[in-house]
C-alpha cells in the first residue's frame, strides 16, 4: 500500500481573457483533456470546482495566473499523461495561450496517501522552488527526490 503520493501543481499566465478568440482551442480542449487525466493510470484527484473546471481559481491573488492542481501515483503516471494525445499537443502550443514566466511554473511534492493539497500549500511550494531550487520539500521532474519513507 502506497504510503505517500506526488502532488503537482503549474500556472500560467493568461495572454488573453479565456472567453477571447485566441484562447478558444485551449478552453474547448480543457473538458476532454480532463477526461484523459481522470481515467489515466496513476491519476488521484485534481483541482477542480463543482462543474469539474478550474479555470476560476487563481493563485498568488494574481487574476490573470491560471492554476492547475494535481495528485498522482508518483512521476512515471504523471509523466506518461502529460506527453500523450492532447494534453502533449497543448503543452507543444502553451506559448499561444500563455506568456513565459521566468520562474518555476511547476513544482511537485510528495502528500500523504489521500491528502488533497490546497492553493496556499502550493504556492508555498513553488515559492520553496523558486527560492531553494529543487529539494525533497518541492521539485521538479528533471530533478525530483522519492516518496519519503514511512
Amino acid at each position: 500500500m502506497t504510503t505517500h503520493e506526488l502532488a503537482q501543481v503549474n500556472i500560467g499566465r493568461l495572454r488573453a481573457p479565456l472567453d477571447a478568440p485566441g484562447m478558444k482551442d485551449f478552453t474547448n480542449n480543457l473538458e476532454p483533456v480532463n477526461a484523459v487525466a481522470d481515467a489515466a493510470d496513476g491519476f488521484v484527484w485534481r483541482l477542480q470546482d463543482d462543474t469539474g473546471d478550474a479555470t476560476d481559481f487563481r493563485i498568488y491573488g494574481d487574476e490573470w495566473l491560471l492554476v492547475n492542481m494535481s495528485v498522482w501515483r508518483d512521476t512515471n503516471a504523471l509523466t506518461a499523461f502529460m506527453y500523450q494525445g492532447t494534453h502533449r499537443e497543448l503543452l507543444a502550443r502553451r506559448r499561444e495561450f500563455f506568456d513565459r514566466i521566468s520562474e518555476a511554473v511547476t513544482a511537485l511534492w510528495w502528500v500523504p496517501a489521500g491528502h488533497r493539497p490546497t492553493i496556499k500549500e502550493a504556492e508555498e511550494r513553488l515559492t520553496l522552488l523558486r527560492e531553494n531550487g529543487p529539494t525533497e520539500r518541492a521539485f521538479t521532474l528533471g530533478r525530483s527526490f522519492s516518496p519519503p519513507a514511512s
